[in-house]
């Protein structure tokens, strides 16, 4: 397999951890270009990428660290990116890396010390700082549309676990208009496949069109929201998840404050 058709296996999945490092698309996606950027005019880079995944969240990561506020190209903010980069200061970004790293993209702890250039101790106290940074936002009421009743069952467990409160569980978009109208969420964990056939992103759609809250879309179908044809979503888990990863993206989204799902 020739180096660009590795890269561009990899690639939806480093441009979505980019977005959540950042906390929108035209933020994360500008920093993935600078990168590319990077890579074609260094021969050594290139050379080091055909390593796989490590190798080019690495160089991703190196291109992160040295960048500072945002990044070239993306001169104007939204309201939403410019309350993010006001709160970067409230986590280091290693240590948001580090959580992402480990539970987003599901590197081991290893793959994420070698990325970051740390050890595997250091990984593991950036990860619990930033736990602890992150779960300091106040609790919030969520939303579950999830069509298959053990996975909604798990979520609703891990939701509460957290300490928030679920408003309500849907699994049809004709199910979630209903919830939001009895209880509008402070956040909406959301499956796009539902289980008349719907869709998870016309259920969103509808429900933003009411009020503007965080989503996290969870699905076993991620391709079918990376594809760069339409604003992509920034909080994306695949199936089957951890619980650490949603925990995350719940963490990350309330940190961030993000008022739409992209």
């Amino acid at each position: 397999m020739s180096l660009g058709s590795q890269i561009a296996a990899h690639l939806p999945f480093l441009r979505r951890y980019a977005r959540a490092l950042t906390g929108s698309q035209a933020s994360g996606d500008a920093y993935v270009r600078e990168m590319l950027e990077a890579v074609l005019a260094d021969e050594a880079l290139k050379a080091s990428l055909a390593g796989g995944r490590v190798p080019l969240y690495r160089a991703f990561s190196k291109v992160w660290a040295s960048a500072s506020g945002l990044p070239a190209g993306d001169k104007t903010a939204s309201e939403h990116e410019a309350g993010a980069q006001a709160r970067l200061g409230v986590i280091t970004p290693p240590a948001r890396q580090a959580l992402l790293l480990t539970t987003l993209e599901d590197f081991s702890v290893e793959e994420a010390a070698a990325i970051l250039d740390r050890t595997p101790d250091e990984i593991d106290q950036l990860v619990a700082a930033a736990i602890t940074d992150i779960d300091r936002e106040q609790t919030t009421s969520i939303l579950i549309i999830e069509d298959e009743p053990l996975i909604a069952m798990q979520l609703e467990d891990l939701v509460t676990s957290l300490g928030h409160t679920v408003s309500g569980t849907a699994a049809t978009r004709t199910q979630a208009r209903s919830a939001v109208a009895a209880a509008l969420p402070g956040l909406v964990l959301a499956d796009i496949q539902l289980a008349d056939g719907s869709s998870g992103l016309d259920a969103v759609d509808d429900i933003l069109n009411v009020a503007s809250m965080p989503v996290i879309f969870i699905t076993a179908y991620p391709e079918r929201l990376l594809t760069g044809d339409r604003p992509e979503p920034t909080y994306l888990v695949t199936k089957p998840f951890q619980e650490a990863t949603v925990r995350a993206a719940i963490s990350q989204a309330l940190f961030f404050g993000s008022t739409r799902p992209l």
